[in-house]
């Protein structure tokens, strides 16, 4: 029995939902499963934040503990002025670690496993930055590309070092989180195709497909530590990235 690892990662047009001229607009599995990642962020946060109670729940306790994570994580990177971009942040962390996640369940489908997904997610992150840097500084945020302390005669060169730096963000940004999840999940499938392979040799086979099975189970806790990692990397360089458009004189801002 041959084992297809990229069989997962195809886009199925579920049903179609308009037609304009010609051309008939379909309804993916690709776009149902990133309505759940946004469906579950939403009721996570409409559920744990609906009531007060002065002993919390389990899920309060988690909504509260990833909040006061990424809400340390933006502030000591940016200062207190990143903290506006907090709802954007805290969006984008939910959204990945939910698709992340939903893609480990048997049937399920990684939505982050398609460079178009995390390259959207990445460009959204890197305008911002470069809107956000010029509404707020004018051209005075072009100084990003020109470090203080530097020679006169090696700026034209570290110029065009910092701008090829900048422009390749978007990609670095992306393919990290697309790599990530593509690699892990052929991997495990991989792994796991093996134990149906064994399994229909006989008996034999069976003994055989145990380091299969306890491999794959192993593959599959460290996928979720992906998962969550993944997300949070993305988050971190976001943050990264707009404490450029805030501060863009390389100096740090100052301690809070």
């Amino acid at each position: 029995m041959a084992v297809d690892p990229i069989h997962q990662f195809e886009i199925h047009n579920v049903f179609p939902i308009t037609q304009i001229g010609t051309a008939q607009i379909h309804l993916t599995n690709s776009a149902i499963f990133m309505a759940i990642s946004v469906g579950l962020t939403m009721l996570l946060l409409l559920g744990t934040t609906g009531s007060r109670r002065l002993v919390p729940t389990r899920m309060q306790s988690v909504a509260e503990l990833t909040y006061e994570l990424m809400a340390n994580t933006l502030r000591n990177v940016t200062g207190d002025e990143g903290m506006k971009f907090f709802p954007f942040v805290f969006s984008l962390f939910m959204f990945i670690l939910f698709a992340n996640l939903i893609g480990l369940i048997p049937y399920g489908f990684t939505v982050t496993s398609h460079l178009i997904i995390t390259a959207a997610l990445a460009l959204l992150v890197f305008f911002t930055v470069i809107i956000y840097g010029f509404w707020k500084n004018g051209l005075a945020w072009l100084k990003l590309f020109v470090p203080s302390g530097i020679p006169t005669f090696m700026i034209p060169l570290i110029v065009v070092i910092e701008l090829l730096s900048f422009f390749s963000r978007p990609i670095s940004h992306s393919v990290r989180l697309f790599a990530n999840m593509l690699a892990g999940h052929i991997t495990l499938k991989l792994v796991a195709g093996f134990i149906a392979m064994l399994g229909g040799v006989g008996f034999v086979g069976w003994l055989g497909a145990i380091a299969p099975l306890a491999l794959t189970v192993a593959l599959t806790a460290l996928e979720f530590l992906v998962a969550a990692l993944q997300a949070f990397v993305f988050a971190i360089l976001t943050c990264i990235y707009l404490n450029d458009a805030i501060h863009p004189s390389h100096d740090p801002h100052p301690a809070h």
